[in-house]
């Protein structure tokens, strides 16, 4: 038995919640995998493993041993690292998952250079709106773009994400132009479709009373209110157009067709040239933010995702970086 194969296979298994998605990732047949892990249970004489048809969960034994094998093969990545001719280099299947707007621009450009610095990866990049299962769907990691849901996965943020309600000079001359979110309601407004990644809503940072209540003359006065003086809360406007694809609302938003919730990366230009104006800027939330997510701890991650995540931070944190790609 090539232990340390079987110890990837476990933690494939383990990570990502189901034979089929570990045979996926390693390019093998199910019936593989489950072989590997009946010569593993029956070397170790414990049962590490519980399925059923429907679900697979770990034993107490299981959830011990897992922690041991991606420690064992985070040290074993790093130490063929450390002697590797060219210094750190990775290689295998990276496969990595992001929005698809924000993928285009801001991952997309990255994946020549890194795999330029690391020949002897495979890189794949699926860029889709729809909230991807990391673990489930055989991804090394994702890069998500604002308030990420409960999970148990791992997120580590890397940089602010700046969200604004925009529309054209026209239809704010057609329709009015909203002085409170609330007035949304009066407009049309450009929404994702419900399967897609934009799970709250629009966030507004409003104005408390003091019964708590929201009130837009609580913004009269001088100075920057506290934080105390605010709440945040998610709005779910509609109006008669949706879809699943955020290009497709922006391109819609250009045309006139109503109150689009994008992102300043995405129209900074535009409201720059006078083609997009920002609407209810007195109630824009905090930034959100650009995270990765992982399955499992980046100590215990491949080399490769270690990297990865590595490159994306250093890239990231360059504020040329947005300026020459936005």
């Amino acid at each position: 038995m090539d232990k340390l194969k079987v110890f990837e296979t476990f933690v494939s298994v383990a990570t990502r919640g189901s034979l089929s998605a570990a045979a996926r990732a390693e390019g093998v047949a199910p019936a593989v995998v489950s072989r590997r892990l009946d010569a593993l249970e029956e070397h170790l004489g414990v049962k590490l493993l519980v399925r059923t048809t429907r679900r697979l969960a770990l034993t107490h034994e299981g959830t011990a041993f897992l922690d041991d094998c991606q420690r064992i093969l985070a040290e074993v990545a790093g130490a063929e690292a450390s002697v590797s001719a060219g210094g750190v280099q990775a290689s295998g299947h990276l496969r990595v998952t992001a929005p698809a707007g924000f993928g285009r621009r801001h991952v997309a450009p990255l994946v020549p250079p890194f795999h330029a610095a690391h020949p002897r990866l495979r890189i794949s990049l699926n860029l889709s709106d729809r909230v991807i299962d990391v673990a489930g769907e055989g991804y090394d990691c994702a890069v998500r773009v604002g308030d990420l849901p409960d999970s148990t996965l791992v997120s580590i943020r890397l940089a602010d994400n700046r969200r604004l309600a925009v529309a054209t000079p026209a239809y704010l001359r057609r329709r009015g132009r909203p002085r409170h979110p609330r007035d949304l309601a009066q407009h049309d407004c450009l929404v994702l479709s419900s399967d897609a990644s934009q799970t709250r809503g629009w966030a507004f940072r409003v104005p408390r009373t003091a019964h708590g209540r929201n009130d837009e003359r609580a913004l009269a006065g001088a100075g920057v209110p506290t934080d105390a003086e605010h709440e945040l809360i998610h709005l779910r406007p509609s109006g008669p157009l949706d879809c699943s694809d955020g290009q497709v609302l922006h391109d819609w938003c250009l045309a006139g067709h109503g109150i689009a919730w994008r992102s300043i990366w995405e129209v900074e230009h535009e409201i720059a040239a006078g083609l997009l104006v920002p609407v209810l800027e007195d109630f824009a939330a905090p930034p959100n933010g650009v995270y990765v997510v992982l399955p499992h701890a980046t100590r215990h991650a491949p080399l490769r995702v270690r990297l990865w995540v590595d490159y994306l931070k250093e890239r990231y944190a360059d504020p040329g970086f947005w300026r020459r790609l936005v």
